[in-house]
């Protein structure tokens, strides 16, 4: 017999006036913006610069620009979403590569095909199919290897390993115009060289386009180099203190998964002054220049994102962040929802969905929706991995089930930079409703989980 997971009376009332604030703030905030913008991305380190330097990097995101092809620009057309210059190392023998959106963001063409929970494999998959449909010229086959090696990895999928902030101010067609005709007749041959020529010296020339001396290299903070940290703040203060142009801040939240956090963003000073790796000896051994050091990050080095930021939902509409008492009144219900089960074999189901992602394979149906699936043809269990294909997809409900409570897990954790705005959460809290309704008793699934599928498939 089907049960479905009921609260206590006292929870229900919470998670109600929980509900009830978030649309109250979705009617104010979920509009989708009409003008158009230049846009600095500020994104934070992971892997060995978060471990390192921390430095992260930027790129500049204009919302009426789209691309023709990786290394030339056109306007956009109607329902098009812009585009994302950045300057990377070594990619495609090109000093900018340009990206859509939400490519740049998620690694698929489509914001209801980007996954609900990804992992290294899933992402690594989901960028070489990306690649192999568009960017071919830039980052070609390597007869040695499936994916090929190589800087093009950062051109997609960055918001599965960052948060991302975002700093916008209006533009006006005639300067979109004169971009794109300046930036698709210059050479576009590598340029890229640490100190001089960044990702945050590409960035800063860019804005720089449309309003002179709105970004400015860290004389101080950063000892003459550009990076991202200081760009941003720059750029920000700019904008605040020109409220004659329409301009705004939002966060891009780290898409939820196993793939490790990433880290707060330096520049080259404070990085110094926060890491006891470099602080320690350094006031140990030159406790004057440790000094010199603080002072300059005390006066020069600190800049966060406002706290009023608004979050952005992949489908264009942006959010508020969670007060502390809806977070943890949703997830109060959460761990109520999650410890009870439709199926009495609830420890079984979650040991199972942790085999199940270990060995399974990235699937792409004919509509080009992913997939998990693990098994033979005869015997697979498949989940579906987004919005659009995890209730009609899921050959097994109780894992789908619980992949979007370990999402909802993160989304809710405590700490860190915002994971997700009040009507994100919500739409993820709904259609956890749906698959616990839909939830019932399965078969063992233990039989299909051992064998991992042979190969990405697609049928496009």
């Amino acid at each position: 017999m089907r049960t479905t997971p009921k609260l206590g009376a006292a929870r229900r009332a919470a998670l109600r006036l929980a509900l009830l604030s978030g649309l109250a703030a979705t009617a104010l905030w979920l509009v989708k913006p009409v003008r158009a913008d230049v846009t600095v991305l500020l994104e934070e380190p992971y892997s060995y610069d978060g471990a390192l330097a921390g430095t992260g990097h930027t790129a500049v995101y204009l919302s009426r620009v789209c691309a023709a092809s990786p290394t030339e620009l056109r306007r956009c057309l109607p329902g098009e979403n812009g585009v994302v210059l950045s300057r990377y190392h070594d990619v495609g023998g090109r000093d900018w590569i340009a990206i859509a959106l939400i490519p740049y963001l998620y690694a698929v063409d489509r914001p209801e095909d980007i996954p609900l929970l990804v992992d290294v494999k899933t992402v690594a998959r989901l960028r070489n199919q990306y690649r192999l449909n568009h960017l071919q010229d830039v980052a070609p086959n390597d007869p040695t290897r499936e994916i090929p090696g190589g800087n093009w990895t950062q051109l997609v999928g960055s918001a599965y390993d960052r948060t991302l902030y975002a700093f916008e101010i209006e533009t006006s067609e005639q300067r979109d115009d004169e971009f794109i005709a300046s930036y698709n007749e210059r050479e576009n041959l590598p340029a890229y060289k640490l100190v001089n020529r960044n990702c945050a010296d590409f960035v800063r020339q860019a804005v720089n386009f449309y309003y002179p001396k709105s970004a400015k290299r860290g004389v101080i903070a950063d000892l003459g180099v550009s990076t991202p940290k200081h760009i941003a703040k720059t750029f920000y203060h700019y904008t605040s203190h020109h409220p004659q142009y329409v301009s705004s801040a939002y966060i891009i939240p780290q898409v939820p998964g196993s793939i490790r956090r990433s880290k707060p963003i330096h520049g080259l000073v404070d990085s110094i002054f926060k890491a006891k790796k470099y602080a320690i000896p350094l006031t140990v051994f030159h406790p004057v220049l440790a000094a010199g050091v603080g002072v300059i990050y005390v006066t020069n080095g600190r800049f966060t994102p406002p706290k009023n930021a608004r979050i952005y939902s992949p489908d264009g509409t942006f959010g508020v962040r969670l007060t502390e008492e809806e977070r943890r009144s949703y997830q109060k219900g959460l761990e109520e929802i999650a410890h009870t089960s439709a199926d009495s074999n609830l420890h079984r189901v979650k040991t199972s969905w942790r085999q199940f992602q270990e060995h399974a394979q990235l699937d792409l149906t004919a509509a080009g929706n992913p997939m998990l699936r693990s098994g033979t043809n005869d015997d697979s269990i498949a989940v579906g991995l987004s919005r659009s294909n995890i209730l009609s997809s899921s050959s097994h409900v109780d894992l789908a089930r619980e992949l979007l409570i370990t999402r909802l897990r993160q989304e809710l954790a405590k700490g860190g930079p915002p994971k997700i705005s009040d009507s994100q959460l919500q739409r993820d809290w709904e259609l956890l409703q749906q698959l616990t309704a839909k939830s019932a008793p399965q078969v063992a699934i233990t039989s299909a989980i051992t064998q991992p599928a042979s190969s990405l498939h697609t049928d496009r």
